[in-house]
C-alpha cells in the first residue's frame, strides 16, 4: 500500500458508522452480512449505508458478493493487512525495538489468537 492508499483506508475508517461497519465486519468474516441487515443494525438509512459501503470499498477494506438479490459484504482481509502493514513498515526508521510493543496487540487479540490456533 501506498501514502495515498493509506489515506484514503484511514480517511474511510475516520467516520463512526464506517468504522462500526467495518468493526462488524471483521467479527463477521468471512461469512459476510447482508447490507440490509447491516443498515439495521446501524440504524442507518439503507441509501446511507449503501454509501458508506462504497467508501469502504473503495478504500480497500470491504468486498461486496451478490447472492442472488442479496449483497454480502466481507471485511476485505488483504486490504486491512495492507494498511496494517503501511502503517508499522519502518515506523522506527530501521529501530525495531523502538516498535516492538505496536505489533503485540495485533496478535494476542482474541481474533488473531483464534486464525493462529487454526494454523
Amino acid at each position: 500500500m501506498d501514502e495515498l492508499g493509506a489515506i484514503d483506508a484511514l480517511g474511510a475508517l475516520a467516520q463512526r458508522t464506517r468504522l462500526k461497519v467495518f468493526r462488524a465486519l471483521l467479527a463477521a468474516h468471512p461469512q459476510g452480512i447482508p447490507a440490509g441487515e447491516i443498515a439495521t443494525t446501524c440504524g442507518v438509512p439503507h441509501n446511507t449505508m449503501s454509501s458508506h459501503l462504497a467508501i469502504l470499498s473503495r478504500a480497500g477494506l470491504a468486498q461486496a458478493d451478490r447472492q442472488g438479490r442479496t449483497i454480502f459484504y466481507r471485511a476485505d482481509l488483504e486490504g486491512f493487512h495492507r494498511l496494517v502493514g503501511f502503517l508499522t513498515n519502518d515506523c522506527c526508521q530501521g529501530r525495531p525495538e523502538l516498535c516492538a510493543p505496536v505489533p503485540e496487540p495485533l496478535a494476542t487479540t482474541t481474533c488473531c489468537i483464534m486464525e493462529t490456533a487454526d494454523v
